[in-house]
């Protein structure tokens, strides 16, 4: 029986026309808003927090089949190497619980 299969992406993002961490959380806010509505992800904020211009976010989404969570991540990755910023380090994986 599978047990299903959890995506985690990780990328590094930097804003290099950033001028405070006010603005810098704004737009983070608004991509982890898209990146949930749009993958179904949870995202966090996971490094660089009191840096103007840098920030790293994981997301997690949760699908049936690797294909599935596999593609459900590099849609995400898509998406944010779209976007104003710059898109740096990126790591991604798919695992699943073995009984």
């Amino acid at each position: 029986m599978s047990t299903g299969y959890v995506g985690i992406l990780s990328a590094e993002l930097h804003f290099p026309g950033g001028h405070s961490l006010k603005e810098k959380r704004r737009e983070l806010q608004s991509v982890k808003a898209q990146l949930q509505r749009r993958f179904g992800a949870s995202v966090a904020e996971v490094d660089h927090h009191e840096l103007w211009q840098l920030a790293r976010l994981t997301l997690a989404c949760v699908a049936r089949e690797y294909r599935e969570a596999d593609e459900l991540l590099a849609a995400a990755e898509r998406y944010l190497g779209a976007q104003a910023f710059e898109l740096g380090r990126v790591e991604r994986e798919v695992v699943t619980l073995e009984a």
